[in-house]
């Protein structure tokens, strides 16, 4: 295994979980029924049957039979929960990868690397041993502990990704399908190389069909075009791409059975590192900021250009029933050398850094909208607007090759007023905040001029402020940020990001109104349901929102799996990854006061509880048949409010150990205990639970029986 390959970044002392008797134990309580048995004794250097010993001693029950699906589906999962657990050279083992296979993942699976923090923690790799006498008592009660609240949970109905085998499809007609695109992510895909294994279906058939009962006519999925095709010459780049091929011309004819097309989402030409330079010396541009020696191809080398656009066309020769492409272009992976330049600097290469960013953008667009039309004539080629700055974006649109449409977040630049009135934008990632922005505003405005379609990117079902939610249940707020849009003759949109794939939630709302969608789907009882969404919907409008950092770091994705500690960690909390104590980068670089903070995210919590009582009202008068489509609500908005409530236990409990406040820290603590307490009951009753197609699970039964007695140490340690 070549580990050197691997990045460690500027290392940090991993953290420590005082809660087991010795960390080799948290090892196998995190990764019991996840890690298959045989190959995690491997890891900690035991004999299966010292293995099976250490289980029984801690309560634990051999089950390897989701093992397969946790490696297929779950490596994020598998990865985090074991960042300051396993050595590089572990998680190897752990996952059965090369290390090669590891530092793609982590470079190319929707930023991974950037998730973990940009460093691996530093860590002496735990072995199993013999316990002394002091851990075997510990141990002991741990065991008794961990069966005692077991056996009070209710009876599981649902294992981890049952929802792959599961129908959604939602009791309602819609009316016909027009004519706009409705655009999603696959609510199960894996993001970084997902044709590559047949067996690990982006796509499963029953999601397809309840895609297109939901009213939705196109699905995406992103794509590495040297993965493909090898359009800058034969290499070991391309290793498999005839596979993949394949396995792309399966799933697009599949789709077209639902009456689906597929969309491909492109960052080309794709950043390399310095040895495929010695392929193609003259093609090097700009150097990465952040990745380790990858750099820019230059798109003002002609050469580029033009096997970009031949390289496309032979993928759309070769996969005529493509429905097209879709490219980000100035953000997300560094691509061409201006893609991670500041608008107020020059890039490092010579040939591009006297050029004018719109002139280089649009020959780009017109490179892969050549390539894309010659071999497919119907096909769509989309550009996203995302990370075009306001000093030149307009420049770019009147610059527009022909038969290409805008695409252009909603929200991006509506103004907020939250934590007591400090006013803030929105970029993207907002349910809370209807939009359109102004930005959008200003751009549809000169794109009609100029005859070009436009595309609104929404997130309908979740976002950021709460992705382990398969919808966020706020019918209001969405249909009032869609029927602002269709005041502008909007009706071509992009429904998800990888996040909010769910085929249904307020995915209807594209087709009818809140209340023929509640009629349907809860009859008598709909007023009811509405008058506790209303709840919600006024209690989301209280989130906390400025620009990304916040709904990007707080813990409102993770929740209550979210460990606490009696002293700081000082570990900075990274983009929906670990968000640690860190309530500086939660609260938007400390852009809401800390008090602000926390009354924002109780009045929200606070206010969703008062629509839970009135959910729970409602069920008197649900009628039998409607139950299934209740419990689906209720088990979503309680999820919501597990996380929500969570959030606020949080960020009390982190200020007031910053003034020593004891009192206050248990009162969090209890409130923590509880929320765990819920969510480890609801997950067993609902597989959607805690999951998001580009972080998998966030947590699972083990690690949030783990936060229920981290509470309890820190509770004894306190009183």
């Amino acid at each position: 295994m070549s580990i050197s390959i691997l990045p460690v970044g500027k290392q940090k002392q991993a953290l420590g979980f005082r809660h087991f008797p010795s960390t080799w134990q948290a090892v196998l309580w995190r990764n019991w029924g996840i890690i298959p048995l045989p190959r995690l004794a491997n890891v900690l250097k035991c004999t299966q049957e010292e293995l099976l010993q250490a289980g029984a001693q801690l309560g634990l029950e051999p089950d390897d039979s989701l093992c397969e699906l946790w490696l297929q589906r779950g490596y994020q999962t598998i990865i985090r929960q074991n960042w300051h657990l396993l050595s590089y050279e572990q998680l190897l083992q752990a996952l059965d990868w090369t290390a090669e296979k590891l530092e793609y993942i982590l470079r190319e699976d929707d930023f991974l690397w950037h998730k973990m923090g940009h460093f691996k923690p530093q860590l002496n790799p735990p072995q199993y041993s013999q316990l002394d006498e002091t851990q075997l008592i510990k141990t002991g009660k741990l065991k008794k502990w961990r069966q005692e609240a077991v056996a009070r949970l209710p009876k599981r109905e649902e294992n981890p990704f049952d929802f792959l085998h599961k129908s959604y499809k939602e009791n309602i007609s819609l009316p016909p399908p027009g004519e706009g695109l409705r655009l999603i992510y696959s609510y199960s895909a894996l993001y970084g190389d997902p044709l590559l294994d047949e067996e690990a279906d982006p796509y499963p058939e029953q999601l397809l069909a309840d895609y297109a009962a939901s009213g939705i006519n196109a699905v995406w999925m992103q794509a590495v075009l040297y993965s493909l095709v090898p359009w800058f010459g034969q290499s070991d780049y391309s290793k498999d791409c005839e596979k993949r091929l394949q396995n792309l011309q399966k799933l697009v004819r599949r789709l077209q059975k639902h009456g689906l097309k597929l969309i491909l989402y492109l960052n080309e030409p794709r950043a390399m590192p310095s040895q495929f330079f010695e392929m193609h010396p003259a093609w090097r541009g700009s150097a990465s900021n952040t990745n380790m020696d990858m750099y820019a191809i230059c798109t003002s080398n002609p050469e580029v250009l033009s096997m970009l656009s031949k390289g496309l066309e032979e993928l759309f020769s070769k996969v005529p029933e493509l429905g097209g492409v879709f490219c980000i272009t100035m953000s997300e992976n560094l691509t061409n050398c201006i893609s991670k330049t500041p608008s107020d600097s020059k890039p490092d290469c010579p040939l591009c850094a006297e050029r004018k960013a719109p002139e280089l953008i649009a020959e780009i667009l017109q490179a892969i909208e050549q390539g894309v039309h010659k071999a497919s004539p119907r096909a769509e080629v989309i550009a996203w607007s995302w990370a075009w700055p306001p000093e030149w974006d307009e420049e770019l649109v009147a610059a527009f090759p022909p038969n290409v449409k805008l695409q252009m977040v909603s929200e991006t630049g509506v103004e907020t007023s939250c934590c007591g009135g400090i006013r803030g934008s929105v970029i993207d990632y907002s349910i809370s905040k209807p939009g359109p922005g102004p930005v959008f505003v200003r751009l549809v405005e000169k794109a009609r001029k100029k005859g070009i379609p436009v595309i609104a990117k929404v997130q309908l079902n979740n976002t950021w402020e709460n992705s382990a939610v398969p919808y966020i249940p706020v019918p209001g707020l969405v249909e009032e940020h869609l029927n602002n849009l269709r005041k502008l003759g909007v009706d071509d949109f992009m429904a998800s990001w990888t996040l909010g794939g769910y085929p249904g939630g307020n995915l209807p709302l594209l087709s009818m109104s809140k209340e023929e969608l509640m009629q349907q789907k809860f009859g008598m009882a709909a007023e009811e349901i509405s008058k506790a969404c209303s709840f919600f919907d006024q209690a989301f409008r209280h989130f906390p929102f400025n620009l990304t950092a916040q709904v990007y770091t707080a813990p409102q994705n993770f929740g209550p799996v979210n460990l606490l500690f009696t002293q700081e960690t000082g570990y900075k909390a990274t983009m929906v990854g670990f968000p640690y104590d860190d309530i500086f980068t939660w609260s938007g670089n400390d852009f809401y006061p800390g008090q602000r903070f926390e009354e924002a995210f109780g009045k929200l919590a606070e206010l969703w509880q008062v629509g839970m009582n009135v959910l729970q009202d409602a069920q008197k008068k649900m009628p039998p048949e409607k139950m299934p489509a209740y419990l689906d609500l209720w088990h979503v908005a309680q999820g919501c409010s597990c996380h929500f409530m969570s959030t606020w236990l949080q960020i009390m409990f982190v200020r007031r150990r910053k003034i020593g406040d004891r009192a206050g820290m248990l009162t969090a603590l209890q409130g923590e205990l509880e929320q765990s307490q819920l969510l480890l009951e609801l997950c067993r009753l609902d597989s959607r639970i805690g999951f998001e197609a580009s972080n998998h699970y966030y947590y699972n039964e083990n690690t949030l029986l783990e936060k229920i007695l981290n509470c309890q140490q820190l509770i004894r340690e306190l009183q």
